[in-house]
């Protein structure tokens, strides 16, 4: 398996070339200041990484696409979704839907 930072390299080659930090209610893109909405951007792709000696080292990596805003980047979240605080709508949003 591919390590996270193999895993972003690998997107960045794929055009998620933008930063993305979690906010408590938007995404808020680090190259431009850009700040996306729950409902401005989708989640194309996750990756899920646990530390080999603690399972408490875990990381989970979204490749996250707006139309809206034209761009594509990566989220790296430590320790889950739910360690931070965020908006009900938000939280829904970044939620791996079951098909």
């Amino acid at each position: 398996m591919d390590t996270l930072l193999d895993t972003i390299n690998r997107l960045r080659t794929e055009g998620y070339t933008v930063d993305m930090k979690l906010v408590w209610d938007r995404l808020k893109c680090e190259d431009n200041g850009l700040e996306l909405l729950h409902d401005e951007f989708i989640i194309d792709k996750f990756y899920r990484f646990e530390g080999e000696s603690d399972p408490d080292d875990e990381a989970t990596l979204y490749a996250i696409s707006s139309l809206k805003h034209k761009i594509k980047g990566i989220l790296v979240n430590g320790g889950g979704i739910y360690t931070d605080a965020v908006t009900d709508k938000m939280l829904a949003a970044l939620q791996i839907q079951k098909q």
